[in-house]
């Protein structure tokens, strides 16, 4: 069998293959990235049958998944959203980044992988997964709630501090120097500044520079400036994801929103192959003298991320229960720590078990977060030992 005609099967039955995984985890109630790592752990380095004719098309549109993660981030907020939930959040923002940060960083010091991977370490155990959090929020109906601009707020301040931490992680992953790595962090300040000066008085220039009313016009277009941004930006050494992030935040109104349409199905197939690729290049021999570490973190992590989100709430005068949805809510990790992760192990600047550990952490998380989310009420309930409300008297008092 030629070349080409095997790689067609084999990424012929990769999508598939997704496609099923993903069915299965819609069945079951939960995100299917656990599943899409645990597809790629079979099929990649010392799986059960390794794939070897893909592996230039996955890696590519692994990247592709990466910046339209980020992108169709930036599309749900304004540069005027960006600033309030900063004026918001700020407070916890902070407590946020010393109680779900430290953590990792402590973790992979022991283990004796330098501040290099401690650094690394402490991005994929702070950041909540914002998709996962938004499907949870969606499936159990509480985007209404009083709680949900709190959690909102906490996701929109590390979505931020991303645009920070990135470029940072690059610098010294590529190993500059440390004027170099300070350069970097100047240009994606600056960069950062200028797109929300540029989003609050020009963002109408912005979105109708790419808007279109024809359907596959205005898709190319959009496509074609993300991959653009994306890699200008990363030719400046500045993370390729933080310039699709900071594209879509200056694309604002009608054009954000049909753009976000149009984009979700490409975002949700390139993500899931990043996913697949992470897990391809994992090996699964690896993860189990890591998995006692990762078993403590996601304890240790998901008793922050619940300290975080109820303090959060508590400062805006909400009751228990919703103070403790908020902390619910913010516990799964996903897509981000995955990225972080990924960016370590292609610049090859980390240990291989900070990748297996990486990936059994969000695996867990992953699953535990959506668990946590669905039953931390009724647990609340249970330990306040108060009777059960009705949702209308329940949503006055919380």
């Amino acid at each position: 069998m030629n070349h080409t005609a095997l790689a067609l099967i084999e990424l012929g039955a990769v999508f598939f293959g997704l496609g099923l995984l993903g069915r299965l985890a819609g069945r079951i109630g939960m995100s299917p990235i656990p599943l899409y790592l645990l597809g790629g752990l079979c099929f990649g380095t010392g799986g059960v049958l390794p794939l070897g004719d893909i592996g230039d098309f996955t890696a590519l549109a692994g990247e592709v998944g990466v910046v339209l993660l980020l992108l169709l981030l930036g599309l749900e907020y304004t540069a005027g959203e960006l600033i309030h939930g900063m004026k918001r959040s700020w407070t916890a923002g902070v407590l946020d980044i010393v109680l779900n940060a430290a953590p990792g960083a402590a973790v992979a010091l022991i283990l004796g992988w330098g501040p290099v991977g401690a650094l690394v370490m402490a991005g994929v155990t702070y950041i909540s997964s914002s998709g996962i959090v938004a499907k949870v929020l969606r499936d159990l109906g509480r985007l209404g709630n009083r709680e949900t601009p709190v959690v909102l707020s906490v996701l929109v301040f590390e979505d931020l501090v991303m645009a920070l931490y990135l470029p940072i992680l690059v610098a010294l992953l590529i190993g500059v120097s440390f004027f170099g790595g300070l350069a970097a962090v100047g240009i994606s300040l600056a960069a950062i500044t200028v797109v929300l000066v540029a989003a609050l008085r020009y963002g109408r220039f912005v979105s109708a520079i790419v808007d279109s009313p024809d359907r596959e016009v205005f898709l190319l277009k959009v496509l074609g400036a993300a991959l653009l941004v994306a890699g200008f930006a990363s030719a400046l050494q500045v993370s390729a994801a933080v310039g699709a992030f900071l594209l879509g935040i200056a694309i604002s109104g009608p054009t954000a929103e049909n753009a976000t349409k149009l984009l979700e199905p490409l975002r949700d197939l390139f993500a899931a192959v990043f996913f697949v690729v992470f897990g391809l290049n994992t090996d699964p021999r690896s993860i189990p003298p890591v998995l006692g570490w990762a078993a403590v973190l996601a304890v240790v992590t998901t008793l922050t991320k619940l300290a975080t989100g109820w303090w959060a709430a508590r400062r805006q005068g909400i009751g228990a229960l919703g103070r403790a949805r908020a902390g619910a809510a913010l516990v799964a990790r996903g897509e981000f720590s995955i990225v972080i992760a990924g960016l370590a192990v292609g610049y090859a600047a980390v240990e291989n078990e900070l990748a297996a550990l990486a990936t059994a952490y969000v695996l867990i998380m992953a699953v535990l977060g959506p668990i946590a989310a669905r039953y931390v009420e009724p647990v609340a309930r249970k330990l306040r030992r108060t009777p059960k409300q009705t949702p209308a008297v329940m949503s006055r008092s919380t």
